[in-house]
């Protein structure tokens, strides 16, 4: 047997010539109306289904950070400092304890976790009322 030999084991099935009249007539297995009873593509775009998963929010937002405000316990001061150095924004950050926040270095709160026994000076720094009664 050679390959130009070969054929298929089954009969064509000829297609359905619908919408004629007879038993096959307008609507013809597509029930009425509706994507599928048009012609052309029955297939929903991807993109399009996950647009539609996005919540819909209304009116005009634009997304600023007004001043990122950046938290530090006094527990990490503990461990970070020696006795008698400035806690600034800027030795926080050479530090590596905070990090810039779009290009800017961020506002510095302290909050009241843990204890601090070391004298520090605190330079551009707010306070929670905790931690303000530790210092």
């Amino acid at each position: 047997m050679q390959l130009h030999q070969i054929q298929p084991n089954h009969q064509n099935k000829s297609s359905k010539r619908i919408g004629r009249g007879g038993k096959r007539g307008t609507y013809s297995g597509r029930g009425i109306k509706g994507q599928a009873a048009r012609a052309g593509a029955k297939f929903q775009p991807i993109i399009r289904e996950l647009i539609k998963k996005y919540p819909k929010l209304r009116g005009y937002r634009q997304v600023l950070v007004p001043g990122a405000v950046v938290s530090v316990n006094l527990d990490v001061l503990e461990k970070k400092f020696s006795e008698g150095e400035v806690v600034s924004p800027k030795t926080l950050l050479e530090k590596k304890i905070i990090r810039k926040i779009k290009g800017q270095e961020p506002q510095v709160k302290i909050l009241g976790r843990g204890e601090l026994k070391k004298k520090l000076k605190f330079e551009g720094c707010s306070f929670s009322a905790k931690a303000k009664e530790k210092v």
